[in-house]
C-alpha cells in the first residue's frame, strides 16, 4: 500500500509540474473565455448589420405596414420601378436581395410563384421572416374571401397560457426544462472530454516508460497492478485539480472581460439565445421577460437538486474515468508506440459516442424512457447518460444500482487490464493482436 501511495504521488507531481500542464491550466480558461466573447461580438456585429431587401409587389396585396423593419432586416418598396429596373438598382446599390411578388389575383397561385433574387443563398432566418410576412398577409386575404374580416380575425385570436405546477402545488416555468437540459448536457460532455484527454494521458505515460525501459527498473520493486492503479489515480487527482482551477479562472476571466470590455451581462446572456433555444422556448422567454417572471426561473434553478447533481457528478466523474483509464493503461502496455494504439481505440470510443448520441436523442425528449434508463445502467455509458438524466429527477434507488454496477465493472476491468498490463509492459518489438491480448488474459 505504501508503494501505491508513492506511485500516486509520483504521477501527480510529474503531471502538475509539467510545463505544458501549467501553461494549459492557465491558458485554456483564457482561451475559452476569449472565444466566448469573440463569438458574442461576432454575433452582435452580424445582428447589428442591416440587410436591405427591396420588393416589387405586382399583386397590390401588400402595404408598407406588412413589410416592417425587424431583426436587422430593412425593406424598401421599389414597386413603382418594375421588376427589371428594381433588379438593376438592387444589384447596383448592393442590397441583400429583391423580392418579386407576381401580378395575379389568385392567392394560391401567388403563393407558389413569389421569387427572391440575390447573389448568395439567403440565410434560413431571413427566409423565414419573409415567408412569415407573406403567409400572414395571404392568410388574412384568404379569410376575407370566406367572409371573415381582419377585425373579426383579430378578435378571434386567443393565446393559451398554461400555468405549470407540480403535484404539491409549487409553480414552475416553461424555461426550466431548457436549464435542466443545459446542465445535464454540460455535465455529460465534461465527463466525456475528461475521459478522452486524461485517459489518453495515462496511456502515453505507460508507453513513454515502456519505450525508455524505465519500466523494467520500476517493476523490480513494485507490483504491476499497483503501478497501473497508481498511474490512473495520480492522473485523476491532477485532472480534478486542473478542472477546479479552470472553474475558478473562467469565472474570474469572465468577470474581468465583462468589466474591461464594458459588456452588459444581461446583453451577453440574451445576445445569441437562438443558438440554444427553440422557437417556443424563445417565445416563452420573451413573455417571461415582459411579465417580470425571470425571478421565478432563478428561484426554480436553486430549487433543483444542485447538491445531488454535484455529488453525483464527482462520483460518475471518477467512476467513468477510472473505468476507461484502466482500459487505456492496458492498451498502452500492449503496444510500443502511440501509432499502434489506433487499432484498439475504436472499441473504446464507441461506448462514449453512443452515450452522447443517446443523451441527445433520448434523454432530452424522454429522460425516463426505456432507452435512457437502460443506458444509464450500462457501466460503459452510465457516467454520461445518467448525469444527463439527474437534473430531470432520478430516484436514489436508480442511482445506487447504477453506481454499484459501475463499481463492479470497474473492478472487473481493472482485473482484466492488470493481466494484460503485467505481460504487455515487458513485451517489445511485436505489434499485438486481439488474439495476443486474449492469450495474455489466460496467463
Amino acid at each position: 500500500m505504501s508503494n501505491l501511495k508513492l506511485i500516486i504521488k509520483r504521477e501527480f507531481n510529474a503531471k502538475v509540474r509539467n510545463k505544458s500542464f501549467i501553461i494549459m491550466t492557465f491558458l485554456s480558461p483564457l482561451l475559452m473565455v476569449g472565444m466566448g466573447f469573440l463569438i458574442f461580438f461576432l454575433s452582435k456585429v452580424n445582428n447589428d448589420k442591416i440587410k436591405t431587401i427591396a420588393y416589387v409587389d405586382g399583386s397590390a396585396y401588400f402595404t408598407k405596414e406588412d413589410f416592417k423593419d425587424v431583426g436587422g432586416i430593412q425593406y424598401k418598396d421599389l414597386t413603382a420601378l418594375g421588376a427589371e429596373e428594381a433588379e438593376k438598382i438592387t444589384e447596383k446599390d448592393g442590397y441583400y436581395g429583391l423580392l418579386v411578388i407576381p401580378e395575379t389575383k389568385d392567392i394560391d397561385k401567388l403563393a407558389k410563384n413569389i421569387e427572391f433574387h440575390s447573389d448568395d443563398t439567403p440565410s434560413v432566418n431571413i427566409l423565414e421572416n419573409i415567408e412569415d410576412v407573406i403567409e400572414k398577409n395571404l392568410r388574412t386575404r384568404k379569410l376575407e374571401e370566406f367572409g371573415i374580416n381582419k377585425e373579426e380575425l383579430s378578435q378571434a385570436n386567443i393565446r393559451a397560457d398554461i400555468k405549470l405546477s407540480n403535484y404539491s402545488g409549487e409553480k414552475t416555468s416553461k424555461i426550466i426544462g431548457l436549464i435542466k437540459t443545459v446542465i445535464g448536457m454540460g455535465a455529460g460532455y465534461l465527463i466525456m472530454m475528461f475521459i478522452i484527454v486524461y485517459g489518453a494521458s495515462v496511456m502515453r505515460s505507460v508507453i513513454e516508460e515502456k519505450t525508455s525501459r524505465i519500466i523494467e527498473v520500476i517493476i523490480s520493486s513494485v507490483r504491476p497492478f499497483h503501478l497501473m492503479l497508481g498511474k490512473i489515480v495520480g492522473n485523476a487527482f491532477a485532472g480534478l485539480l486542473q478542472f477546479a482551477i479552470w472553474g475558478v479562472l473562467i469565472a474570474i476571466f469572465g468577470f474581468v472581460f465583462t468589466l474591461v470590455l464594458g459588456v452588459d451581462s444581461s446583453e451577453l446572456a440574451t445576445q445569441t439565445p437562438q443558438m440554444q433555444m427553440g422557437a417556443e422556448q424563445l417565445e416563452a422567454m420573451k413573455e417571461m421577460q415582459s411579465q417580470g417572471k425571470i425571478e421565478q426561473v432563478v428561484i426554480e434553478f436553486f430549487q433543483l437538486p444542485l447538491l445531488k447533481i454535484g455529488i453525483m457528478f464527482i462520483l460518475y466523474f471518477l467512476g467513468g474515468y477510472l473505468l476507461y483509464s484502466s482500459i487505456y493503461a492496458a492498451i498502452g502496455a500492449a503496444v510500443d508506440n502511440e501509432t499502434d494504439t489506433q487499432q484498439f481505440m475504436l472499441p473504446v470510443m464507441i461506448p462514449l459516442m453512443l452515450a452522447v448520441y443517446v443523451g441527445f436523442a433520448s434523454v432530452i425528449s424522454d429522460p425516463d424512457g426505456p432507452i435512457a434508463v437502460a443506458f444509464s445502467y450500462i457501466p460503459l455509458t452510465s457516467p454520461i447518460v445518467m448525469l444527463m438524466r439527474i437534473p430531470f429527477g432520478v430516484s436514489w434507488g436508480e442511482l445506487v444500482i447504477s453506481l454499484v454496477l459501475l463499481l463492479l465493472t470497474f473492478l472487473g476491468i481493472v482485473w482484466f487490464a492488470a493481466k494484460i498490463y503485467r505481460v504487455g509492459i515487458l513485451m517489445y518489438g511485436k505489434k499485438p493482436t486481439y488474439k495476443d491480448l486474449w492469450k495474455w488474459l489466460k496467463y
